[in-house]
């Protein structure tokens, strides 16, 4: 399966571009989630999303994936505008253009490591052979080349997001979302996860990352920070492998 995002093949264009997007839900009294909020993530960039609770972080990580669409506003993917597309359509797209990474890995426990990483690649299509080799690749890619017939309860924590991360790449997506992806990791894991997206953001992979810790909100090249439902700030990150990259 050939990869649709390499650094020779992405386009110059936002990965993704929210535009006046609002969220919000009537419990009651009605709550704004997201209030207006305006931001591109560039292609090849790596964004972190910090907030206290109940200032919209899950909201706008819903947003970016076009799990959930916006009260108002628009939001495109890859050049395509989402909001106007039908359920069908923006199923497809999601699952084309937008990787997963979850804090509890969401791998189905009765797949093998490689089953797991093929998944989204059936359902894009893709035929068994070319699905398996890159299954396989992936894996060897993020060191689980010796795991591929594991289960997740054969796993270790930190294995089973490594799996999770080569799954969220199946499809080449033009972005990958991680929603606090090390928050059932133990501090070295969550160190030697961190320099796996690091190395994955350096391949030109586009990355947007929310969490509630700052050691891992400055691995990404900026942090929003939202307060609020609305983006209360953008901190330019300065981290010491980009300074020594920068050198």
């Amino acid at each position: 399966m050939p990869d649709k995002h390499t650094n020779a093949t992405r386009k110059s264009t936002a990965a993704v571009t929210l535009t006046d997007v609002r969220k919000t839900y009537h419990r009651g009294e009605p709550v704004h989630a997201l209030d207006g909020v305006d931001l591109a993530i560039e292609t090849g960039s790596y964004t972190a999303v910090m907030g206290p609770s109940g200032s919209g972080k899950s909201t706008l990580m819903n947003a970016v994936g076009c799990l959930d669409m916006p009260t108002d506003g628009s939001i495109t993917v890859n050049g395509t505008e989402v909001t106007t597309l039908s359920d069908s359509k923006r199923t497809t797209l999601r699952g084309d253009e937008i990787g997963f990474v979850f804090q509890t890995f969401n791998l189905m426990p009765k797949l093998t490591a490689k089953e797991n990483v093929a998944l989204p690649m059936v359902f894009q299509g893709v035929k068994t052979n070319p699905r398996n080799e890159r299954a396989s690749d992936l894996l060897e890619r993020v060191g689980l080349g010796d795991r591929l017939d594991h289960r997740p309860n054969e796993l270790s924590g930190g294995q089973r997001q490594r799996v999770a991360i080569a799954r969220a790449l199946a499809n080449d997506p033009a972005i990958i979302l991680a929603d606090e992806p090390t928050g059932n990791l133990d501090t070295e894991t969550e160190g030697q996860i961190l320099s796996l997206f690091e190395e994955l953001h350096d391949e030109g992979n586009t990355i947007f990352l929310v969490t509630h810790e700052r050691v891992v909100a400055e691995h990404a090249d900026r942090i929003v920070h939202l307060l609020d439902g609305e983006i209360e700030r953008i901190e330019t990150v300065d981290s010491p492998r980009r300074m020594e990259a920068n050198a």
